[in-house]
Order: structure tokens, then C-alpha cells, then sequence
């Protein structure tokens, strides 16, 4: 049984936080979903982008957390886009519609490769002020599938699904990250064909980051060290990629760490934040910071950062 999906947090978050959808595509099918949580006059909140098989509501534990300490954050859940240009040009058009200047961005995964992209996009007219880059990676062909990227669409759903699950990885894991994995793969079976089929298009065009364009943009690297779907060879190009970047390494968490290890994943989200307070990027305002916020505790045993 899926026991996240049962659980008085995630029970909480939808009945206490509205579910939206926004169009902003001539093309009518193409819509937005995502939970808008927080004070809403914060113009640079934190916006959380998820991977081929998450929807929104994923990051849950993000949205109750970072709320609570006061930030605005917006979890959402892409619409069907086949090519990176036309997904960048559908997010910049969610944004104006949403009245967003700027926004940090949360990617985990194909969400982490996305907001990269769309950093680079914008790079003559800045978008996004900073990154966290959670078991992310910065070139497609890490996945040696840039060849079936044209043809996914092709595909059944069943095979989809079974692509993706062939990266959720096997053998015996604790008991926090099995929940996450059931709750993601009761995600992933609630998909549409035509919307897998276009995410892992995404994953796997034959495509890379140029960080020339990224500059200016602040950025925390957040992956784990035991099993998940990156390899060390993607984590090191991450790193090379970002060399002035702020590294949250955790010992576990697999590839979901965001439901497995939330507490986590938050504190650093939390940390990397702190440095906008009292700045225009600010995702709270200084009256909602509470002691707790402004001292975030020390990792514990099963975190390291640097």
C-alpha cells in the first residue's frame, strides 16, 4: 500500500491547498497544474520543478514546510511540450501570466535539466536568480537513449512506464525510501501516455547546459550517495559544471530524496535561501521569519554539507 499517499501530511496539503490550472498556450491541451502556497504579494518564490514521472504534489513535504516558515512556493506539473524551446517559451509565458519577475527554482531530476535550460533561455533577460539542482544533470546523453528520443511518442504506455521504473532501482532499500518509490510509481501510473512520452523526450534529446549563460546565477548541487538513477560520472560533470556552487551531499535518500529524506532536502532548500532575506529576491518577508528560520539546526548524522 502507498503509504504516503495515506498519511495525515499528504492529507493535509490537499484539502488545505488548491489544486490550479492555467492555460497560456494558444494550444487549449496545454495545462499548467500547481499548488501557489504562501503569501501571495512574494514576486521571487521558490518554484518546484519535478521529474519524468512526478506530478505535482510530490513535493508535498516542501510546500507544508517552506510555508510554514513563511515562503511562497509553487509546485507545478508540466503540460505536454515535445521540444526544450517550446517548454521554455510555455514556463516564460506561466510566469508573466503569474506576474513573476524572477524565481528560484527547485528541479529535481528532468525538473533540475529543465530550469537549467530555461536559466539559459532567459540569460539576456534574467529570470531566474538562483538553482537547486537536486540528483539532477547538466547533458542528456548521460542517458544513452538520445537516439530513441524521436521515437517515444510511438510508444505504448506500458513500455513508457517500463523505462522509467527500469531507473527506480532494485534490491533492498529502508523503509522511507520504499514509501517514497510506491507513492512515485502510483504517480507514474496515473500518467497519460502523451504526457510520458514528452517528458522523457525532454530527458533524452540530444541536448546540454551551457554554463557561460549561468554565470550570474547562484546554485546549490543537492544528490545523494547511495543508490539512484545518476551516475558518478553525471554528478562530477555537475560539479565541474558549477564549480562555485554550494554542495548538499546526502549519505541516503535514493532518488526521491524530497519525499524520502524531506526534512533534509528542506533544511538545505532552507540554507540556500537565507542568503536572499531582506534582499528584492527575498521568497518571504522579514516579518515572517521566525528564529527557527533565520538558524536553521546543524545537519545531523545522516547529513553533510559544504
Amino acid at each position: 500500500m502507498d503509504e504516503i499517499s495515506q498519511s495525515p501530511d499528504y492529507n493535509w496539503f490537499r484539502s488545505t491547498v488548491p489544486l490550479k490550472r492555467i492555460v497560456v498556450d494558444d494550444d487549449d491541451s496545454k495545462v499548467w497544474s500547481l499548488y501557489d502556497a504562501g503569501p501571495k504579494n512574494i514576486r521571487c518564490p521558490v518554484v518546484l520543478l519535478p521529474p519524468v514521472s512526478g506530478t505535482a504534489d510530490i513535493f508535498f513535504q516542501q510546500v507544508l514546510a517552506l510555508t510554514g516558515w513563511g515562503y511562497r512556493v509553487i509546485a507545478l506539473q508540466y503540460p505536454i511540450y515535445w521540444d526544450l524551446l517550446e517548454f521554455c517559451d510555455g514556463f516564460r509565458k506561466l510566469l508573466d501570466h503569474l506576474q513573476l519577475d524572477k524565481i528560484h527554482l527547485f528541479g529535481a531530476s528532468l525538473g533540475g535539466f529543465l530550469a537549467q535550460k530555461f536559466a539559459e533561455y532567459t540569460h539576456k533577460s534574467p529570470r531566474v536568480h538562483s538553482l537547486i539542482l537536486c540528483n539532477s544533470f547538466s547533458d542528456t546523453s548521460i542517458f544513452n537513449q538520445t537516439w530513441m528520443a524521436n521515437s517515444f511518442w510511438l510508444m505504448p504506455a506500458f513500455m513508457l512506464k517500463k523505462i522509467v521504473l527500469g531507473n527506480f532501482g532494485s534490491g533492498p532499500v529502508d523503509p522511507e525510501i520504499a514509501d517514497a518509490i510506491d507513492f512515485m510509481v502510483d504517480r507514474l501510473e496515473g500518467l497519460k501516455q502523451s504526457e510520458l512520452a514528452s517528458r522523457l523526450t525532454l530527458n533524452c534529446q540530444n541536448s546540454y547546459v551551457e554554463p557561460h549563460k549561468l554565470r550570474d546565477v547562484t546554485v546549490t548541487i543537492i544528490d545523494v550517495f547511495d543508490q539512484s538513477a545518476l551516475s558518478q560520472e553525471a554528478k562530477e560533470e555537475m560539479y565541474k559544471l558549477y564549480p562555485d556552487a554550494k554542495r548538499a551531499h546526502l549519505k541516503t535518500g535514493g532518488n526521491f530524496p524530497y519525499l524520502s529524506r524531506s526534512a533534509e532536502v528542506n533544511l538545505h532548500i532552507q540554507i540556500h535561501m537565507r542568503q536572499f532575506h531582506e534582499t528584492r529576491y527575498a521568497a518571504l518577508g522579514l516579518a515572517l521569519v521566525s528564529t527557527d528560520e533565520v538558524q536553521p539546526q546543524a545537519p545531523g548524522p545522516n547529513r553533510t554539507g559544504q
